[in-house]
């Protein structure tokens, strides 16, 4: 079933960015909004301790993992914040291509911050996010 997701481009704002600056979902559509995403195994460790790569590709799991949970997909998320517990640029941009990379062709508008902790110990990476889908 195709995606309930309208990404929003205008030739106003920057091409630079690698994602839609706006999304839309029709009236009818069902929201489904995700708690961060965090890099933990089934039992609640912290995987890829010091990996920001490694975490980032864990938490791309746990978000598919949680969005099939409530009948959705990665083509029906409409926004995301991701969150990496760095002051580095570089770390911030490793964690975004995997990221970008998850995403395909559907690059739904995102925001991307270098924080300065994050809840779990060893953690890294979170993604937050939030679908719409047609019943």
């Amino acid at each position: 079933m195709p995606s309930a997701v309208q990404l929003i481009r205008t030739s106003t704002l920057s091409d630079v960015a690698e994602y839609a600056y706006a999304a839309t979902a029709p009236k009818d559509a069902r929201l489904v909004f995700l708690a961060g995403a965090c890099p933990l195994d089934d039992d609640g460790a912290t995987l890829a301790v010091g990996d920001y790569v490694g975490q980032a590709a864990a938490c791309i799991e746990t978000m598919t993992r949680a969005l099939a949970a409530a009948g959705a997909t990665i083509d029906d998320v409409i926004s995301t914040r991701v969150l990496v517990a760095s002051s580095r640029r570089e770390d911030l941009g490793a964690v975004w291509q995997v990221v970008r990379d998850a995403f395909g062709s559907h690059d739904a508008p995102s925001t991307l911050l270098g924080v300065t902790v994050l809840g779990w110990e060893h953690q890294l990476v979170e993604v937050e996010a939030v679908a719409a889908v047609v019943d």
